[in-house]
C-alpha cells in the first residue's frame, strides 16, 4: 500500500488528523476547498476556522468536555495544545482569540513534514487510504457522491436534536413506565401534565428566546421535525394533538388520563440517559432548561444535551462506520468530524484524531484500535457506532454513556470518579498503543484510586 493518506476537508478533524499522521512518517495530501470555493459560513481560508462559537467549552475535569480535552492531551492533540496557547480569559472554560486560533493551527499543519496542502474542491472519493472530514457543510458535488456511495435515507442534510436527561435526575414519584395502549411495554417514561401544568408549560414556551437562524441554515423541516415552539405557534392546543398527547396513557397516580404527557425514551442500553421525544428545538440554552424545568418530574432535570435544529451534514454512522471510524465497506476509508455524528468541536477534533491514528495504523500493518469503554473517547465512538441504534441524532459527550461505577456515588463525586477512571484507563491504552515511555504515563495513585470503582 502506498505510503500516503489524502484527507478531504481542512477543518479541525482534518487539521487533528494530518497531525497524527505525519508524526509517525506518513506522507499526508491535506484538501481544503477554501478558498478557491467558498462556504456560506467561512470568513477565511485558515484550516480550523471557528465558525460559531469560539469556546471549546469546560476545561474542568467533573466536565465531560473538560475530560475530553485532558484525554486529548495525552494522545497529543495538536487542536488543544493551539487552542491553549491562544486562549483568551473564560473562566473555567476554554475559549480562544479565534483568528489567532487559526492562523496559528494553519502554520502548524503547514509546518508538518511529509504533508502537502491542496486547495481544490474535491468532488469524489478518491482511491487509496482516504479520511474525509469535510464538516457540516460539504460541498454540494461530494454530498451527491456521498449519496450514490451510502443510499439517500443515510445521508442527512440537518439534524432535529431532541433534549437528554439523565435517568437519575427525573422525579420518579411523577413519572411513570408504559406505552400508549400497552404497545410496547415499559419502554417509555411518562411525564403526566394537568390542563393549568400545560399551558403554563406552553406560554412559557412561546415566550422563551429563540436561537436565530444563520443565512447559511435556511431550509424548511418536514413536519416531524418541526422545533416545538413553531408547533405551538399554531396554537396553544397544537402540542397536546402533537407529541404530548395523551392519548392510550393513564396516570397511575389518579387512575386517569392526563391533559397532556411528555415522554422519555431510552437512549442507551443501561437506561442511564433518555430523550424528550418531539422536543426538537431552536429554543436558546438558558431558556430551555427554565422551560423544561416546568415540566413535572423535570425541576431538577440534569440535561447532558440540549435540543437543536441546524443544517448539518451526517451519515447514519450506526449502520456504516466501525468504531475505529472505518467505513463497515472499505477498510481503507474513514470518516471524521461532524459528519461522523457528533456534535461539538473537541468531539469533531477527537474522531480525527483517532482516524489519523488508526489509518497510520493500517499503513503500517498494525491492529486497528479503539479507546477503552471507559473513557469519554472510547465511550462516544461506540454510541455513534452501536449498529443497533435504530433512531440515530448527533451527539456530544457526557458523562451518561459512559459504564456506570460500582460504587454508589452521585453528582460531581461521581463524576470526578468516572473522569479518574477514564484518564487512567486512556493512560494505560496509550502506553500500551504507542509503547513504554510515553510522556502520558499514568500516576500510580490515580490507578490506586479507581481500582476500587470499578
Amino acid at each position: 500500500m502506498e505510503n500516503l493518506v489524502r484527507i478531504v476537508g481542512g477543518g479541525l478533524a482534518g487539521s487533528e488528523a494530518a497531525s497524527q499522521l505525519a508524526r509517525r512518517g506518513v506522507a499526508v495530501e491535506l484538501y481544503e476547498m477554501r478558498p478557491q470555493r467558498a462556504t456560506e459560513a467561512h470568513a477565511s481560508a485558515h484550516l480550523g476556522e471557528l465558525v460559531c462559537s469560539n469556546s471549546f467549552r469546560s476545561n474542568v475535569l467533573s466536565a465531560p468536555a473538560g475530560l475530553l480535552k485532558e484525554e486529548m492531551r495525552l494522545l497529543d492533540s495538536v487542536v488543544i495544545r493551539t487552542a491553549e496557547a491562544h486562549r483568551v480569559p473564560a473562566g473555567t472554560a476554554l475559549a480562544v482569540d479565534r483568528e489567532k486560533f487559526a492562523g496559528a493551527l494553519t502554520a502548524a499543519i503547514e509546518a508538518l513534514p511529509n504533508l502537502r496542502i491542496l486547495r481544490q474542491e474535491v468532488t469524489d472519493i478518491p482511491d487509496g487510504l482516504v479520511i474525509l472530514a469535510t464538516g457540516p457543510l460539504t460541498s454540494p458535488a461530494l454530498s451527491q457522491r456521498l449519496i450514490s456511495l451510502l443510499g439517500e435515507e443515510h445521508l442527512y442534510f440537518y439534524d432535529a436534536i431532541s433534549p437528554i436527561v439523565t435517568a437519575e435526575s427525573v422525579d420518579m414519584h411523577i413519572a411513570f413506565r408504559a406505552s400508549r395502549y400497552d404497545r410496547d411495554g415499559d419502554d417509555y417514561l411518562n411525564l403526566p401534565l394537568s390542563r393549568e401544568e400545560y399551558y403554563r408549560f406552553v406560554d412559557a414556551l412561546l415566550a422563551a428566546e429563540r436561537v436565530p437562524t444563520h443565512s447559511f441554515e435556511r431550509f424548511v423541516p418536514f413536519e416531524g421535525c418541526m422545533p416545538i415552539e413553531e408547533m405551538a405557534d399554531r396554537g396553544k392546543e397544537t402540542l397536546a394533538f402533537g407529541p404530548m398527547r395523551a392519548v392510550g396513557l393513564s396516570d397511575p397516580r389518579t387512575g386517569k388520563g392526563p391533559y397532556a404527557v411528555v415522554q422519555l425514551r431510552q437512549e442507551n442500553r443501561e437506561r442511564t440517559l433518555y430523550n424528550l421525544v418531539g422536543f426538537q428545538t431552536k429554543m436558546t440554552y438558558p431558556e430551555q432548561r427554565r422551560v423544561f424545568a416546568l415540566i413535572p418530574g423535570l425541576a431538577r432535570a440534569e440535561f447532558v444535551r440540549l435540543g437543536s435544529l441546524h443544517r448539518n451534514t451526517f451519515i447514519n454512522a450506526p449502520l456504516h462506520l466501525l468504531p475505529t471510524m472505518q467505513w463497515r465497506r472499505r477498510e481503507t476509508l474513514f470518516f471524521a468530524g461532524q459528519m461522523t455524528g457528533v456534535e461539538g468541536y473537541i468531539e469533531s477534533a477527537a474522531t480525527g484524531l483517532l482516524a489519523g491514528i488508526n489509518a497510520a495504523r493500517l499503513l503500517a500493518g498494525r491492529e486497528i484500535i479503539v479507546p477503552p469503554a471507559t473513557t469519554a473517547l472510547g465511550a462516544l465512538l461506540r454510541y455513534i457506532t452501536d449498529p443497533e441504534r435504530k433512531r440515530f441524532q448527533p451527539m456530544n459527550v457526557n458523562f451518561g454513556l459512559l459504564p456506570p461505577l460500582t460504587l454508589p456515588l452521585r453528582g460531581k463525586a461521581k463524576k470526578e470518579m468516572m473522569a479518574r477512571r477514564a484518564l487512567a484507563d486512556m493512560a494505560a491504552w496509550v502506553r500500551d498503543a504507542e509503547g513504554a515511555g510515553h510522556p502520558s504515563e499514568s500516576p500510580p495513585t490515580i490507578a490506586a484510586e479507581t481500582a476500587a470503582a470499578r
